[in-house]
């Protein structure tokens, strides 16, 4: 996702789990019908540097959904810090909004609550049908075997953002390949107040994202093949210790990212005072605060050694956002009408473009604007290199768990306080049996 997402309470992801089956969203008595349909709902994730930039990049193309259809569209941009939630509570209390984005990693949890619209056969065929959409997107909306619950909308993944200025004057010439030479640069490039890398480190969805990739990389999925938690396991527990010692080993981390959750390290990457950060997509983020394209550089993530894609070296996880469905809406003809429309060609090239993300719809894909230079290195990396999260109904519990324990370790580092095997072990431990109760 454009912007990293944060999970959600326990206790909602927990009703997710017990397969909460409530009425789901939907247009208010103000709405629409489907035999007269005036105003749909729409809930959009923060894909751009703010919610006020969303509001201005999205309203002129809504405005053209309803010159072409007469549909208004209600638009509400939501933090992801704050989606989860709001998703979940809808699904509960029966008040959301007809159309809304989801992570698409949220997708078999949602799904599980029975709240999102199936995307069957019939309704793919409404909107264009599935095999306009890249394979690889599609098994990312759903539990395998079941009908999809989400449409993709936009496909990313993960690059190492690096600045070309800082590097230069640290007499680094090239972006690091593997993790032993981003330490290597990063301790370069930590002195006189700026540091060599940035985290979201009170980020629970991001803290997943990279402990999940480095676990597939000591050979950890976090789940086993019945999808019982293995948080405890060797490889996850060194996977979240390299992700910590980066702070509190080798001390190419600032103290103060370990309360990062909003951005900030993209922020600190713009100003000078980080020179890498791991991020989706961050070309308009940097743009908007000031940052000319020739200032920075996008590489593939880092591996243990050798190239991504080969063997164990998974460098990202399959990332994106999906476009769903509240299955009770009352205008569920105009809320299809509004997926058709913004998936289609011109909608995709146009809001992938402006968001450095990939278009999920081959033909859109193919557009030249997506052989950019940092865009190739997503594009690329989702073909060759990219592993999705597990697909299992208690994924957002799993984000909360341990991502929580992972902000934990973080709050630790950040205070001196030595993060060691065992002490890894036993919050991962803690996270096992919160999602064990």
């Amino acid at each position: 996702m454009r912007t990293i997402r944060a999970a959600a309470a326990a206790t909602l992801a927990i009703s997710i789990a017990a397969g909460v089956t409530g009425c789901g969203g939907g247009t208010s008595s103000s709405g629409g019908s489907n035999d007269s349909p005036k105003t749909l709902t729409y809930w959009a994730s923060n894909q751009g540097p703010s919610i006020e930039a969303d509001k201005k990049i999205l309203t002129p193309e809504l405005k053209k959904f309803e010159e072409q259809t007469g549909i208004k569209v209600k638009l509400e941009v939501v933090p992801w810090a704050d989606l989860l939630n709001r998703i979940l509570a809808a699904t509960t209390s029966g008040q959301g909004p007809d159309v809304l984005n989801i992570g698409n990693t949220w997708s078999a949890s949602l799904q599980a609550t029975g709240a999102l619209l199936p995307w069957d056969k019939a309704n793919f065929d409404a909107i264009g049908g599935r095999d306009r959409f890249v394979d690889s997107a599609v098994a990312s909306a759903g539990a395998e075997g079941k009908d999809p619950s989400a449409v993709p909308l936009y496909s990313l993944a993960y690059a190492l953002y690096y600045n070309k200025k800082s590097f230069a004057e640290a007499g680094i010439d090239k972006p690091p390949a593997t993790w032993d030479e981003l330490v290597e640069d990063g301790k370069k490039l930590s002195r006189n107040g700026k540091w060599g890398l940035g985290a979201e480190g009170s980020n629970l969805s991001n803290n997943i994202h990279q402990t999940f990739v480095l676990g597939q990389q000591h050979g950890a999925d976090f789940f086993d093949a019945a999808g019982k938690p293995t948080f405890t396991s060797d490889g996850a527990v060194a996977a979240v210790k390299q992700y910590i010692d980066f702070m509190a080993k080798d001390k190419i981390i600032a103290p103060g990212n370990a309360e990062y959750a909003q951005n900030q390290s993209l922020t600190d990457f713009a100003k000078g005072k980080t020179a890498m950060v791991l991020w989706q997509a961050a070309a308009s983020t940097f743009a908007s605060q000031g940052m000319k394209p020739e200032d920075w550089g996008a590489a593939p993530v880092p591996v243990a050694s050798g190239t991504p894609g080969q063997g164990k070296n998974v460098n990202s996880m399959v990332a994106g956002i999906n476009m769903a469905v509240f299955k009770n809406t009352k205008n569920i003809d105009g809320a299809k009408k509004f997926v058709k429309f913004m998936t289609s060609d011109a909608e995709q090239k146009l809001l992938n473009k402006t968001y450095g993300s990939i278009p999920p719809v081959k033909t859109a894909q193919a557009d030249a604007a997506f052989s950019a230079p940092d865009v190739a290195v997503l594009r690329d990396t989702l073909a060759k290199s990219a592993a999705p999260l597990p697909q299992v109904a208690n994924e957002s519990q799993f984000e909360t768990a341990v991502g929580t324990a992972v902000k934990e370790l973080w709050a630790d580092a950040a205070a001196g306080r030595p993060v060691t095997t065992e002490s890894v072990k036993a919050r991962l431990e803690k996270a096992q049996q919160t999602m064990q109760q």
